[in-house]
């Protein structure tokens, strides 16, 4: 996992990463947003409702935290080793919406998620146990959680939304 060397360093390579992958959905038709196909896993509307449900848990475990109410992640009802009904719950819960309703939310919750880290200490970012929600048996600093629900599912996922593209459009 890429390591950064300051938050600044960080928010750049989300929003980097971010506008390049929420580029991709720009001519995506809305008849075709819940178009399956074998080789990609995710339809487009998928692939967004994903993204709005990680950072949503991201931001919504820090703001548990600080109101005093005791984080279970990765959600009430859900166990790490057993997601797929949580993506489920993503999906149903954001899927209702456009691709356009979707891609507004995202953007939101990218900005949310920028502002929150610049409201971080070097240390809450990159030391291990600065928040309950985060101390676990791997011990990741908060940068981690950042890193791994945006950065690493931007760059990721906007191979998978360019290959439905190629067989879809």
């Amino acid at each position: 996992m890429r390591a950064y060397t300051d938050k600044e360093e960080l928010i750049t390579e989300i929003k980097q990463r971010y506008q390049k992958y929420i580029a991709e959905f720009e001519n995506t038709p809305e008849n075709l947003r819940d178009r399956r196909t074998d080789e990609v896993d995710k339809t487009p509307s998928e692939n967004l409702s994903y993204q709005l449900g990680w950072l949503s848990l991201l931001l919504g475990w820090e703001k548990k935290e600080k109101a005093g109410i005791e984080v279970q992640t990765p959600a009430e009802g859900y166990k790490w080793n057993n997601l797929g009904g949580l993506y489920q719950s993503f999906y149903d819960t954001y899927g209702k919406e456009t691709l356009a309703e979707q891609m507004q939310q995202l953007n939101k919750k990218v900005m949310d998620l920028c502002l929150w880290i610049e409201t971080l200490t070097d240390r809450e970012l990159f030391e291990p146990d600065q928040r309950k929600w985060a101390t676990t048996k791997a011990k990741w600093p908060l940068y981690k959680w950042v890193h791994i629900n945006s950065v690493a599912p931007f760059t990721n996922f906007r191979t998978k939304i360019c290959k439905w593209k190629k067989i879809v459009l």
